[in-house]
């Protein structure tokens, strides 16, 4: 059995700022109404890579899904009775939407619940560290398109920084990956972050591109 390292500074000190924080710091979100909603998590899962320092796994859903088609997310989904909370939640689905194997995952820290009243999940992200990374691949192709490793540098760069305007009207975060275009509820938890972590450079917030034209850039 490998025995446990501590994470590297500067994943303590992205834990460590998260514990005074409250959900706006990662977006304007309403409250959960009394009834009807459902619990889900999400896992965002730092790594360390010795050619371009800190990475966090994310997937691009399948385009053939009822729910958020297409979209670049953390892994994640809704509750079970039988998982062990919110931690429970975020390492099963990160093991059947990626292969993680929960083994090698530390979780650090809980963040505030998100309501997203759009699919009606109130959401707690977990914050962890992945002590020994493995292969990671889509599991079933029906529900995961692409996983991938992407370096918080090419997050943080402001070249890859801009905001998107949704057709209903909405505009928030988005960040240009290989292949991959970030918005919405992943950009907004993204976003508090590269703050949080201390990786953010200045970037130009008016740049407010039509969410369309900036998804067929990336295809």
């Amino acid at each position: 059995m490998t025995e446990a390292t501590e994470p590297p500074d500067w994943m303590q000190r992205l834990a460590k700022a998260t514990e005074e924080i409250d959900a706006q710091t990662f977006m304007r979100v309403p409250r959960a109404p009394q009834d009807g909603v459902r619990e889900a998590a999400v896992l965002m899962l730092f790594g360390d890579n010795e050619e371009h320092g800190p990475d966090i796994l994310l997937l691009r859903r399948s385009d053939t899904l009822g729910s958020h088609p297409g979209q670049v997310a953390f892994p994640g989904g809704a509750c079970d009775d039988t998982d062990d909370g919110p931690v429970g939640t975020a390492l099963r689905e990160a093991y059947e939407e990626t292969g993680v194997l929960e083994s090698g995952v530390r979780p650090l820290a809980l963040l505030p619940e998100l309501y997203v009243p759009v699919s009606g999940f109130v959401v707690t992200p977990v914050l962890a560290y992945w002590e020994q990374p493995g292969p990671v691949a889509p599991v079933d192709p029906a529900e995961t398109a692409a996983v991938a490793r992407v370096p918080v540098a090419h997050l943080a760069d402001p070249a890859n920084r801009f905001r998107v305007r949704h057709p209903a009207g909405y505009v928030g975060a988005a960040f240009s990956a290989p292949g991959m275009l970030v918005w919405g509820f992943t950009a907004g938890l993204i976003n508090g972050l590269i703050a949080l972590g201390g990786w953010e450079q200045p970037w130009d917030a008016t740049d407010v591109r039509d969410l369309e034209l900036a998804l067929r850039a990336t295809q």
